[in-house]
């Protein structure tokens, strides 16, 4: 069978993008709450004199994070799908995904305080 080119292979990558955004709200707890924390940190954002750089980076960040979850989950959904049994690759395989996770946090952590401090303690 032939995949779909031009638009319709667009239109299709979009549904299934759809498709993961939808699953990983309704199947991922840690998406949820890092959803919950861009709307947040959204209204934040331009709550305060930003400027829109300062905004982009802020905002990107948490975008940063999520997109870091997404593959997070990706990797654990596929090594739970290979067998429940343990093995020492799926779990450094699960530990790496946990562990970009982390490190988007804290690249993000530490970005937010910076600007923040820069802009209230010049």
């Amino acid at each position: 069978m032939d995949k779909p080119k031009g638009l319709k292979r667009i239109i299709n990558a979009f549904k299934y993008s759809l498709k993961g955004f939808k699953s990983a709200i309704k199947n991922e707890t840690a998406f949820r709450q890092e959803l919950i924390m861009l709307v947040i940190a959204y209204v934040i954002v331009m709550l305060i004199d930003f400027s829109i750089y300062e905004r982009i980076l802020l905002l990107g960040s948490i975008g940063v994070v999520m997109i870091v979850e997404l593959i997070n989950s990706a990797i654990e959904c596929v090594v739970d799908r290979i067998g429940p049994e343990r093995h020492e690759l799926s779990g450094r395989a699960k530990d790496y995904g946990s562990a970009a996770v982390c490190l988007s946090l804290l690249l993000t952590v530490t970005l937010w305080i910076y600007l923040f401090a820069c802009h209230f303690f010049p």
